[in-house]
């Protein structure tokens, strides 16, 4: 407990973290205002049934990502999610359009320009978004205080602005405050679910039809398990042994002798992050939607919707998991270009002892990533459905959101890039960092 103490009082005594800090606190209070101010036009009271319908199903994950603004009608509904969409869209982007590999290659100028062009892309998103939003809300009997054209048009441009200033309010935190702007946002917005979780299972086990106390302390522990274990799952990581041979100093031939220094690649074995199921949850949804508000009928539409929009069944978790392997595939594929890495290698007078620089250590590279994706891809799929199996354990919907899925794993992930970051500033200023007898450990960002 001393050294817990001292650690707070030692970040709070350096001013740039302090400052940082608070100004990442200050903007997150600022979010989470946003997303209880219902828009113009709405009368509050109306909200009942739109609250209901986000309390579970696929729109109940929905609302969680947005830490209940979705329910809420509020004008930060769609919060930040254009903005990812975007951000995914201009890295696939990146495989196939030459002009987008340029800039990609370009450093700092070409960041700029795909940051201003994923800006522009989440406003066009944003607009695409709204009117769908909007047209949930005319269905859910929410009740208007403006005429409609009016509100339509109200709502259209409030719901994209907001998403505009949430985006903007990212960006601040990413470059004047700590940690990573956008994931705090959505891990905020995950958190703020947390206690009104807590407090219906609660209720829901101290309840004749409950468990009782036992029931609940056990879930705390299971809890405590999977956050463990993803935790194992972000950091864990296969090292490569490689060797780097470096000329004497002063040495003019060829010939010279050569030093030889021992390093490791080291290899996620989850180096997607939380990307695949985030894939894997838009294509289950977006069939899904399309054939709801299209009003599809017939025998085959009505099996899907009732198979497919069951988040608690059989066929919905095997197809979930299957493409979360199939897309931490195809997303590590895309982050780690094993060409790249053997010609960096090669350059720099570095190889893996036993193998030939150049085209086999690019071979070696992607079978050792091949084979260490698939064990990685499967306890991702693990952890995705893991919420499935804990509402089959008769858990609140909103509690079992908390033992996996995305909701899990972004918080474990922003949680340990904002901690390694804060600990880089404790340890240039010479105090001990924030884990006794080690470091905390970072993920490569992702974005979320």
């Amino acid at each position: 407990m001393k050294r817990f103490i001292d650690t707070f009082r030692h970040i709070w005594s350096i001013q740039e973290l302090r400052d940082k800090i608070l100004l990442t606190l200050g903007l997150l209070l600022v979010y989470r205002l946003g997303s209880n101010v219902v828009l113009p036009g709405i009368d509050p009271n109306s909200l009942a049934q739109l609250q209901n319908q986000a309390s579970e199903g696929l729109i109940g994950i929905l609302n969680a990502f947005s830490g209940g603004a979705f329910a809420n009608a509020s004008v930060l509904a769609l919060g930040i999610m254009p903005y990812i969409s975007s951000s995914i869209l201009i890295q696939l982007l990146g495989l196939a359009v030459p002009a987008v590999q340029k800039m990609q290659k370009d450093g700092e100028s070409g960041r700029r320009k795909l940051n201003q062009i994923t800006r522009y892309l989440t406003i066009a998103v944003a607009l695409a978004q709204a009117p769908g939003y909007i047209t949930n809300l005319m269905m859910q009997g929410v009740q208007l205080t403006l005429p409609t054209g009016a509100f339509w048009s109200l709502a259209l441009l409030t719901l994209t602005a907001g998403t505009i200033f949430a985006m903007w309010l990212g960006e601040r935190i990413t470059e004047k405050g700590i940690g990573n702007g956008i994931s705090l946002l959505i891990m905020i917005g995950i958190i703020a679910t947390l206690p009104q979780a807590f407090l219906q299972e609660l209720v829901n086990q101290i309840s004749p039809s409950g468990g009782g106390w036992v029931v609940f302390l056990l879930e705390i522990v299971a809890l405590y398990l999977v956050i463990m274990f993803a935790i194992a799952i972000t950091q864990a990581v296969r090292k490569i042994p490689l060797e780097y041979a470096k000329r004497v100093a002063g040495a003019k031939s060829d010939s010279a002798p050569r030093t030889i220094g021992r390093s490791y690649l080291p290899i996620r074995i989850n180096t997607a992050g939380v990307m695949p199921i985030i894939f894997a949850q838009a294509l289950m949804f977006i069939p899904l939607t399309v054939m709801q508000y299209a009003g599809a009928t017939g025998e085959s539409a009505t099996w899907f919707i009732t198979v497919f929009g069951n988040i608690q069944g059989f066929w919905y978790n095997f197809v979930f998991a299957t493409l979360i392997v199939v897309f931490t595939y195809f997303y590590t594929a895309i982050q780690i270009n094993t060409t790249q890495i053997a010609d960096d290698l090669k350059r720099s007078g570095g190889f893996v002892p036993g193998v030939k620089p150049g085209a086999d250590t690019a071979e070696y590279i992607e079978t050792i990533l091949a084979r260490i994706t698939l064990p990685g891809s499967i306890l991702l799929a693990a952890v995705a459905i893991l919420p499935s199996v804990a509402m089959k354990a008769n858990m609140t919907m909103q509690w079992a959101n908390f033992f996996g899925g995305t909701s899990l794993l972004i918080m474990v992930g922003v949680i340990l890039d904002t901690l390694m970051q804060i600990e880089s500033y404790l340890l240039n200023s010479h105090y001990d960092g924030l884990l006794e007898g080690g470091r905390v450990k970072g993920r490569n960002a992702t974005g979320m």
